[in-house]
């Protein structure tokens, strides 16, 4: 069977954001695309368009001193969403993160247009990502 044109569309999100190819993923997001990151940590919160969401990639480089990899599992697709099952590593600091999680987006018009983050253990995402462990 075929892929979903919105999993492939996900997907091609996935392998350029591992090769660092920032121009694909601003074909595959909207100009407005609206990028939500659960918890309490220096990362958590709303970034609305491209700018802010490629502001947020710098981030996680930045704070994981370029050591973080999104592995993605599995995709499941309909005509307005994207579900993709993934797993999170990186150092930073003298700790480390590996923990799963579920990626949903929102697509409209061949573009993803919404994304929402959740990790299986929040509580270490936050410890991972705040600036001082123990706390944001």
């Amino acid at each position: 069977m075929a892929e979903h044109p919105n999993a492939a569309l996900v997907r091609s999100a996935y392998e350029a954001f591992a090769a660092g190819d920032m121009d694909t993923i601003a074909k595959v997001f909207a100009d407005d695309i609206v990028w939500h990151i659960a918890g309490r940590n220096e990362l958590s919160g709303d970034y609305r368009g491209q700018g802010e969401v490629f502001g947020f990639f710098g981030r996680l480089a930045e704070l994981s001193g370029g050591t973080f990899e999104l592995d993605m599992h599995d995709l499941l697709a309909t005509d307005g969403h994207v579900v993709a099952l993934v797993r999170e590593r990186g150092s930073r600091a003298g700790r480390s993160i590996d923990s799963n999680g579920a990626h949903v987006w929102h697509v409209a018009d061949g573009r993803a247009v919404e994304f929402w983050g959740f990790n299986y253990d929040q509580y270490a995402d936050d410890e991972f990502w705040s600036a001082r462990p123990g706390g944001a």
